[in-house]
């Protein structure tokens, strides 16, 4: 029998092509910790995201071809991930601890933002990545309803506020320290001081991403975020009507302003499935926001339908993607996550070493 050699393996391996990095698995270090015994031959893939959506097929394509290869009779692969570490554009980083700052925003409000955040928060979660959600939203904080949390956790460690975990998910609010009837009447310096109490005093430990629930608009507030958080890219949501170019437009411009890539459009509310016939209606129209990704010229990332259970699932604190997981409307959501994370590993990866400082 043909004794098989790690050149002759690796060499294999070469020819599966990563297609967002564009290069082979082999030179981009994925695969790691290769070992031949006798016929079996063994090794990781690390991944640069537990959310990569070719994973399967990646392995796939490694058994196939390192089968194929005289002498081998079987092959034990293990799919691993290592979270690439965004760039920050702030000068000073409360969060050092945080791989990768994932901003949520919409040109306005109603158009279901916070279900956005904290179903992508909860999909990464899943897919095995460790996750954050900060809800930056202080005159409506509407995270701790739609998680089903009510109080940070009791305790600390070294005088920093622990956050609430619920579905494998950390979450901090202005929600848990403000009654639920009170409203928060405040100029922008205080919001601009919670956030940075948020991330400096709040216990956030090791994540691959932190998701942040910024408030509707383009306004003194919003830019202040954006300027004290070190954020590794931009979403925005928006709804199929027409409009949403003007306000996928604003919402990019601001972002331009202070540095922070677009990672793409959401199109929330995009159409609605009878559960009875499965006849397709579009209640608000539809492809706005595909055409506001294309005039734009940034990614798509996907349309989440209509459905009465996410309502009832963000007022029960049950994200879809918990409530409902093989519903329509929690696949789209676990879609659009991977393709987030896609969207970040290739930022990543093309990272300039340095970056304009946000003075």
């Amino acid at each position: 029998m043909a004794s098989v050699t790690q050149e002759a393996v690796l060499a294999a391996l070469s020819k599966i092509q990563d297609p967002d990095l564009h290069r082979d698995i082999v030179s981009l270090g994925f695969v790691q910790n290769l070992t031949i015994a006798d016929s079996t031959v063994a090794f990781d893939v690390v991944l640069t995201t537990p959310a990569c959506p070719v994973k399967d097929q990646m392995r796939d394509e490694a058994t196939r071809l390192v089968s194929a290869i005289p002498g081998v009779s079987s092959v034990k692969i293990n799919m691993t991930s290592n979270v690439t570490k965004g760039r920050s554009q702030v000068r000073e980083n409360y969060i050092p601890q945080v791989k990768n700052t994932i901003a949520v925003s919409s040109g306005k409000g109603g158009v279901g933002k916070t279900t956005v955040s904290v179903n992508l928060a909860v999909a990464l979660a899943q897919s095995g990545a460790t996750v954050g959600l900060m809800d930056a939203d202080m005159y409506g904080p509407n995270v701790p309803m739609m998680m089903g949390v009510k109080h940070p956790q009791e305790g600390s460690a070294e005088n920093k506020i622990k956050p609430a975990e619920r579905y494998g998910v950390k979450i901090m609010s202005i929600g848990f320290f403000v009654p639920e009837d009170q409203p928060i009447v405040w100029r922008g310096p205080m919001i601009h001081g919670a956030i940075q109490q948020f991330l400096r005093d709040v216990e956030w430990g090791e994540l691959d991403y932190l998701i942040v629930d910024l408030p509707p608009g383009t306004g003194d507030a919003q830019l202040s975020i954006a300027q004290l958080v070190p954020m590794t890219g931009a979403v925005i949501v928006t709804t199929p009507q027409e409009v949403a170019l003007l306000d996928s437009r604003k919402g990019l411009e601001m972002f331009k302003k202070v540095n922070v890539p677009l990672l793409g459009i959401v199109e929330n509310m995009s159409y609605f499935v009878c559960p009875h016939c499965s006849k397709t209606t579009e209640i608000f129209s539809r492809g706005g926001g595909e055409k506001a990704a294309e005039k734009l010229d940034v990614p798509f990332l996907g349309a989440v339908p209509i459905d009465p259970a996410i309502r009832q699932g963000g007022d029960e604190g049950r994200p879809i993607v918990i409530a409902n997981p093989d519903s329509p409307q929690a696949k789209a959501f676990v879609a659009i996550a991977g393709k987030i994370a896609q969207q970040v590993s290739i930022l990543n990866a093309a990272a300039p070493i340095e970056l304009k400082i946000i003075q």
